[in-house]
């Protein structure tokens, strides 16, 4: 067998092995959640989340808004020294990030198995 025969065969074996990968992983909601922070971030976003009223009472002031909310949900680092901690019937976990001001914020939010509440925001200058 000659190379540009081989070459074709390789192209079409490489095309149909390609078009079977798509189509197994096109229709799936894959994650790749393998540290810790990850996976308790994405935890945290994929339940019904809501607000104590500590919370929104700070929400309403003009330093912080909820798109910093979901932003350090997103990219904030969870502090493992001081969250995982049984408290009310969930796990409190707290979180550090920024606002888009560039302002240092610390989320206290408590993980139950149905939701998520962020219980406080504290702002660091």
């Amino acid at each position: 067998m000659k190379f540009y025969q081989r070459l074709a065969y390789y192209m079409v074996g490489l095309v149909m092995g390609g078009f079977v990968v798509a189509l197994v992983f096109s229709g799936k909601d894959t994650r790749c959640n393998y540290f810790p922070n990850a996976r308790v971030l994405n935890d945290l976003r994929n339940k019904p989340f809501n607000y104590s009223i500590e919370a929104s009472r700070k929400l309403s002031e003009d330093w912080i808004d909820t798109i910093d909310i979901k932003n350090t949900l997103t990219y904030g680092d969870v502090d493992f020294d001081r969250s995982n901690i049984s408290y009310q019937k969930g796990k409190l976990y707290v979180i550090e990030g920024q606002t888009t001001k560039k302002d240092t914020i610390t989320l206290r939010v408590i993980n139950y198995p149905s939701k998520a509440v962020l219980e406080d925001i504290i702002r660091k200058k």
